[in-house]
């Protein structure tokens, strides 16, 4: 039935796909781009994406954020991790959002950085946002379309994990200039980085390349590097998808510290050198 359906789509096209909700393989995928809020400014769209959870998507683009304004850009952070938003606690920032009649503002760390998250919508942080796929994947596209980001050079789009409805929303609704691929020193990681890889090959995104997160601890005592989870895999994966390493975190207990105390504007990542590298080259 669905081949059926899918060359009576084909047979029946007009070419016209403005109009069109088929999903078809000649499809541009630039048809689905929704235009930003009038009054936004925004050059640089960046998604920090992972294959699957727990490897510290946040954390990257919070340091990402940090160590980019450090160099005098001015960066905002949308959160599009709507079931599980980190990044108001990690900035220290509370709702509630302002609006005008123009759209709304995201809320402006200390340090000066952008941010829009669901969880400055809510009236209590703790709040589940238990809400299904569309609605989610509908919030995100009016973090964009809704929002006024102003004179923005750099927009981190920190994404749920996996390949589902909100990286797909992303992908297809604004203007990606690349992905930054986080991952963990683990077996897993070629599953991870192919996931992520083959999907952002699928939407014609620009793959930075790879941030490895908790790649190893540092001995207090003799400084030696510790590889807590064994070996990485790292460089037999990135040679095989053609990425490069963009940098390698340590566990740190200090950007845990800063986070729960939403001060990760003090922290310090000059491992991920690589990454902004990459993305100021942009």
């Amino acid at each position: 039935m669905s081949d059926e359906r899918g060359n009576e789509a084909i047979e029946n096209c007009g070419h016209d796909c403005s109009s069109c909700g088929e999903a078809c393989a000649a499809r541009d995928p630039k048809s689905f781009l929704e235009a930003p809020n009038p009054k936004s400014s925004v050059k640089k769209i960046i998604g920090v994406v992972s294959g699957k959870g727990g490897v510290g998507k946040s954390l990257v683009s919070e340091l990402l954020a940090v160590e980019l304004h450090k160099k005098g850009l001015k960066v905002g952070i949308l959160d599009a991790d709507v079931t599980g938003p980190s990044i108001p606690k990690a900035f220290g920032v509370t709702g509630p959002v302002m609006g005008s009649e123009y759209g709304m503002y995201p809320v402006t760390s200390e340090g000066g950085v952008e941010i829009m998250s669901v969880n400055l919508l809510l009236e209590n942080e703790t709040d589940p946002v238990v809400w299904r796929g569309p609605v989610i994947a509908g919030t995100v596209k009016q973090f964009w379309t809704d929002v006024i980001w102003q004179d923005i050079d750099v927009l981190l789009v920190d994404m749920p994990p996996g390949t589902g409805d909100v990286p797909l929303t992303v992908f297809q609704a604004l203007p990606v200039d690349g992905v930054v691929i986080v991952t963990s020193p683990q077996d897993l990681v070629s599953m991870i980085v192919t996931k992520a890889v083959n999907m952002a090959k699928l939407m014609n995104v620009k793959v930075l390349g790879v941030v490895e997160n908790m790649s190893y601890v540092t001995c207090p005592d003799c400084g030696r590097k510790i590889s807590v989870f064994g070996e990485s895999h790292l460089e037999k994966v990135a040679a095989e998808e053609g990425l490069e390493i963009l940098g390698r975190l340590p566990i740190q207990p200090e950007f845990a510290h800063l986070v729960d105390a939403g001060r990760i504007e003090e922290a310090s990542g000059p491992e991920l050198e690589g990454a902004l590298a990459a993305i100021e080259a942009l």
